[in-house]
């Protein structure tokens, strides 16, 4: 079964692990995209900023400013 994006958060602010949990939902859904085989495959090698760029890609195509959703996100967890 597929996490969303609001049941990660409950489960980050529940005590479990981000990392791991952000994993695994890579590497469950890498065998269905090839989107996610490659961010999988920079989260792996600690590729910051290809992820980044990768972010704010998807930002952009959305029409949302990435920059002012990251800061909103890291609010979640002051």
């Amino acid at each position: 079964m597929p996490i969303n994006g609001l049941q990660l958060i409950q489960m980050i602010k529940g005590g479990n692990n981000p990392q791991q949990l952000v994993m695994s939902v890579l590497q469950q859904r890498a065998q269905e995209n090839p989107m996610y085989a490659n961010l999988l495959k920079l989260a792996q090698g600690n590729d910051q900023q290809g992820l980044e760029q990768i972010a704010r890609n998807l930002a952009k195509e959305r029409g949302m400013d990435f920059d002012k959703e990251f800061a909103n996100f890291k609010q979640i967890f002051k």
